[in-house]
């Protein structure tokens, strides 16, 4: 396996980021642009000539999907990263549609696309399986969600891709449910591409799953119910973990008190990370953010010390009330000085970092190699979906399996 080598440096992107708004359960819906900060400077999106990969999983979080769960939530930062490897770098959009069935706590719980992986994955954390128990889950429903209400991109530049993953089959019984067939005509029309991902080996589900990723165009595969994830530990990772906290550490965020109150949901979902995750996971999150790719999580919108070192932002010119409540009370100098060491505290972490996450990398190819592989791993199945869909938008992989 040849594992991208990673670098990183002082980044140069602005992602939106997302909040929670429970009575519709839709997580990441982009807020409209502030008028008060008019005057200030802000990205183009319309000059980003950067592809775009944007990646919904969809995934059954019944009773008896407690080990893929946790899969998952081991395994989203290195699918993140395999993705991050095509060349042309891209930039890496997901979300999330957690699915149960009717009468269970939830029928679907909605995160829209976002570059801020951070937050998804802060509900993710807080899946856990329950529900279900009668056979077939509200597949219908959920699939449905992921093509309406997700923010999918105009126009067919994007790769647009979801990943159906369950282990029942979908209730075709309600009577006022939008089949899947339906749903899925509408998905081609949008241009997105529907994986079905089985686990376990229920035979009703092995034919409905086949149906939806011929009609999604997609691919059909199976794994088995704790999703065959390769999920190593190296000698590198607590280094990792912890030198990834110390980078979000140097973040300074600026704006209307807006966008403060989103920009803080941000730091907060990464803080919960820091906190709940396990040291592997927070490893995998590090090396995706020192990806081309990452740089748009680790950021977020608005942030201050990068803005001025790429010249977007004239310090000078950010009227104090708009500037992070360490630098308002500052004389000018003052200011210029704490965002310039900032900046080289942050230049010293990223160095640091792409050094370890280089052996990390080295070490995770050499074991790979002495297991032999992964060929029926859920990563490897994901990466070859991705490797062989997105190069009808011009993005090349690696044929080598995916970092782990």
């Amino acid at each position: 396996m040849k594992t991208p080598l990673i670098a990183l440096a002082i980044f140069t992107a602005t992602a939106a980021t997302v909040a929670l708004t429970p009575a519709q359960w839709v997580i990441g819906a982009t807020p409209a642009p502030d008028p008060a900060l008019a005057g200030l400077p802000c990205p183009d999106p319309a000059r980003n000539e950067r592809p775009v990969i944007e990646a919904v999983f969809v995934l059954d979080t019944t009773g008896s999907m407690s080990g893929l769960i946790q899969a998952a939530k081991e395994k989203i930062w290195s699918i993140a990263t395999t993705m991050a490897s095509a060349q042309p770098a891209p930039e890496i959009r997901m979300g999330l549609v957690a699915y149960r069935d009717r009468g269970d706590d939830y029928v679907t719980r909605v995160v829209d696309l976002s570059a801020d992986l951070d937050s998804m994955y802060a509900t993710l954390m807080e899946l856990k399986a329950g529900g279900g128990g009668d056979g077939p889950e509200s597949v219908n429903a959920a699939l449905h969600d992921a093509v309406h209400r997700i923010s999918w991109s105009q126009g067919g530049a994007a790769y647009k891709v979801v990943f159906l993953v369950g282990d029942a089959p979908p209730h075709m019984d309600y009577p006022d449910d939008v089949k899947y067939p339906q749903t899925l005509a509408v998905a081609r029309e949008k241009g997105i591409v529907v994986n079905a991902v089985q686990c376990g080996g229920l035979a009703e589900t092995t034919r409905q799953w086949e149906r939806i990723a011929g009609q999604g165009q997609g691919r059909y595969f199976r794994v088995d119910q704790q999703g065959s994830a390769v999920a190593l530990a190296t000698p590198y990772d607590r280094t990792l973990a912890e030198l990834s906290a110390k980078l979000d550490a140097t973040r300074l965020y600026y704006g209307s008190d807006e966008e403060k109150r989103r920009q803080a949901a941000k730091q907060e979902a990464a803080d919960k990370l820091h906190a709940a995750a396990s040291v592997e996971s927070r490893a995998r999150r590090a090396t995706f953010n020192a990806s081309p790719a990452g740089k748009a999580n680790l950021l977020g919108e608005k942030e201050l010390v990068e803005d001025v070192a790429a010249g977007r932002v004239d310090l000078s010119s950010v009227a104090p009330a708009a500037l992070p409540a360490p630098l308002q009370a500052m004389a000018p100098a003052e200011r210029k000085a704490a965002v310039q060491a900032q900046a080289e505290r942050r230049k010293a972490l990223a160095n640091e970092l792409a050094v370890v996450a280089r052996e990390r990398a080295e070490f995770l190819a050499r074991k790979v190699a002495e297991n032999g592989g992964a060929k029926d791993s859920l990563d490897e199945k994901i990466y070859g979906a991705v490797r062989e869909q997105a190069a009808a938008k011009g993005l090349r992989y690696e044929a080598d399996a995916p970092a782990y």
